[in-house]
Order: structure tokens, then sequence, then C-alpha cells
């Protein structure tokens, strides 16, 4: 069944879930983990087919993983010059930010407003820094979270 819409999400007990579905899990777990090389070697060892993981794998994810997960919401006013997104994108990346989104308005009289989506969870500094950092960034004339959570 092809999803269309927003995404939903449900909190599932372990044991009414499918067999095929905690297979891919166990399977996740053990590439995760390094016990085994290569997605065939965990179907295998786990009796699931290589066709089942790549159906279920990117829709479950085991709860404590979603815990670490992070995602910020900045919005930042940018001065229309060329390369600065680049600039933030870059700065982001170095502090090891994962970007999931990014909008941005038509720029009126020479600023735009970006909004981007960040994955947090690998960044090593507090959000306070990162926005300190990104404030400091030539042609960034504001940055600031609206939104925070998983």
């Amino acid at each position: 069944m092809k999803h269309t819409g927003p995404e939903r999400y449900y909190l599932v007990r372990e044991d009414i879930l499918p067999e095929g579905v905690l297979k891919t899990v166990q399977a996740k777990e053990l590439l995760a983990r390094g016990e085994v090389k290569t997605i065939h070697d965990a179907v295998e060892q786990v009796g699931l087919s290589r066709s089942a993981f790549y159906k279920y794998k990117d829709g479950i994810h085991a709860l404590n993983k979603l815990e670490r997960e992070r995602i910020v919401t900045i919005s930042m006013d940018l001065e229309h010059r060329s390369g600065i997104l680049s600039r933030v994108l870059a700065l982001i990346a170095n502090l090891e930010g994962n970007v999931l989104t990014i909008h941005q308005t038509i720029p009126l009289q020479g600023m735009a407003n970006v909004v981007i989506s960040v994955e947090t969870s690998m960044m090593g500094e507090e959000i306070r820094q990162i926005l300190d950092r990104l404030q400091s960034q030539e042609g960034v004339k504001r940055a600031m979270i609206i939104g925070q959570g998983s």
C-alpha cells in the first residue's frame, strides 16, 4: 500500500507486530551492532526475505533510537547574496547536523527567510552555541529556534 498524505505514527506493543516487522528490527540491530556485514547476512540470520526487509526497513525504528534523535527547526533571515545559504548549510554539516528540510522565501528588500529542520542527535554542541555560530556567520541577520522535538 502506497502511503499518501502526512505521516502518522503509532506506538505499538511488540507482541502484536507481524513477524516480518519484528525480524526487520532484529536484522537492523545486527547490522547496527556490526555483528553482520551485509543485509544478506542479516536477513539470513533472522530468517527473513530481503524483499520483506526492504519493505519495512525505513518504516520501523526502535523507540530508544527515536528518543535519541532530536529535530530542531531554525528560522533565519539571510541577506540575499550569493553563497550565504551555502555557508550556513556547510556550518551545519561541519557540526554533524543533518539537514532534513529547507524552505526559503523569495527575497524582499534584500532579505530572505529560510526555515531549516535539522536532525541534531550527532551534534556535540548545545543548540544555543549552534545559534550563536549561525548568527555570527556573515549575511545571517537573525537565527532562532521555532520548533524542537522528535
